[in-house]
């Protein structure tokens, strides 16, 4: 997916929802797809300020939802930690390994999960929905 099919399909989901399409909605949009990483509203907010002075804390995380609303972000939430948020369209499904100690966060796609996961639902008479990753302690520095 291009930036420019991302913005197009925010712009037409934030008019469907009787809002405007702002330069600093363009501007969070921009820097988030720029990022290339999971970031918190944090993240975003200290590096959008440098570009865009005046920008609200409150903008960027009401924004960053209409992101995900809009199937362009997924918000990933572990336990009391800071959200975090990471491009969804265009990204084929993984799965994260996150310690609970250093918060060391890494991707891991790998279909032997994939097909665990369904062949224990189909065993247990569950149809998958959704499912969250497990997590744990990294042995690295932690």
């Amino acid at each position: 997916m291009g930036k420019a099919e991302a913005k197009d399909i925010f712009s037409d989901y934030v008019r469907e929802k009787g809002l405007r399409n702002t330069r600093q909605r363009e501007a969070i949009l921009e820097t988030f797809l720029s990022s290339g990483k999971h970031i918190t509203v944090e993240d975003l907010y200290n590096s959008l300020r440098r570009k865009t002075p005046g920008i609200g804390y409150a903008t960027v995380h009401r924004n960053l939802k209409l992101l995900c609303e809009s199937g362009l972000a997924n918000e990933i939430k572990v336990g009391t930690d800071k959200a975090r948020f990471e491009i969804k369209y265009g990204h084929e499904h993984h799965d994260h390994l996150i310690c609970i100690r250093c918060g060391r966060f890494i991707e891991v796609k790998d279909e032997r999960i994939e097909r665990l996961q369904d062949k224990l639902a189909e065993a247990n008479d569950f149809v998958p929905v959704r499912h969250n990753k497990c997590f744990g302690r990294s042995r690295k520095g932690a």
